[in-house]
């Protein structure tokens, strides 16, 4: 039942009260008039379904980068655990290295609007400076190619970092939301005008509610969708699934 009312929050109350507070206010003011509601609908749908969209988008390049993620880093764990110049001590403590990347990497994307990378960065450092240390040690031709693979990893925990910082434009997300609240004070007199106030309200009072409520359940989902890592929405990914020890 619960992933049916995740789409609620606070959001949805305010919304409808609005609603509610305009139907009583237009039948006991009489207040009707018949317009055009194309521009309205324009004003909230395209910028509704522009950011959701791009919030699915989101999701899939992060999605699409995890995976780069954990292929890169599984990659560099299996070079040096098979790399016969190395002593069990030290495949021990690169296999920590790496597994210490792994959890900060998701322990960085769970913290949402925390956009500090410094425990990530001095973690991935950590790869150089055990070549650095074991270089007489590590032959060269694995240690280009856990160069190359560090590379790989590098790209994609920049590109998550990207996805986790940087949102859907707040200012096209004010707008929608600021239209959606404003849509009942439009919408309202004219449904009654073209019911006729010698209908039912009750009518009225579900057609209204309903389409408010569709407007800002489809803004909460696109809202939960835009940040796809705190696993409070049906559709976040499961960050469990890319560790590299999962």
């Amino acid at each position: 039942m619960n992933q049916y009312i995740t789409v609620i929050n606070q959001r949805t109350f305010i919304a409808l009260i609005i609603s509610f507070a305009t139907l009583f206010f237009a039948y006991r003011y009489n207040i009707n008039y018949n317009i055009d509601l194309t521009m309205i609908s324009i004003a909230i749908v395209f910028p509704l379904v522009f950011t959701i969209r791009s919030s699915f988008r989101r999701r899939e390049k992060a999605l699409e980068h995890l995976s780069q993620f954990r292929a890169a880093i599984k990659t560099v764990d299996y070079f040096f655990m098979t790399a016969e110049t190395l002593t069990d001590e030290k495949k021990q403590e690169i296999s920590i290295i790496l597994i210490e990347i792994s959890e900060n990497t998701i322990a960085h994307l769970s913290k949402n609007r925390d956009y500090s990378t410094s425990n990530l960065d001095d973690a991935v450092n950590k790869v150089y400076l055990f070549i650095a240390e074991n270089t007489e040690i590590i032959p060269k031709r694995l240690k280009d190619k856990v160069i190359r693979f560090m590379n790989d990893l590098h790209e994609s925990v920049e590109n998550l970092h990207a996805i986790h910082a940087h949102r859907t434009p707040i200012s096209l997300k004010a707008y929608c939301l600021i239209f959606i609240y404003i849509f009942p004070l439009i919408y309202t007199p004219t449904i009654i005008n073209r019911i006729g106030l010698e209908t039912t309200i009750w009518i009225t009072y579900f057609v209204v509610i309903l389409s408010e409520f569709i407007l800002i359940s489809l803004y909460n989902i696109q809202d939960d969708m835009e940040y796809p890592f705190d696993e409070k929405g049906l559709d976040d990914i499961n960050l469990s699934n890319f560790k590299i020890d999962r």
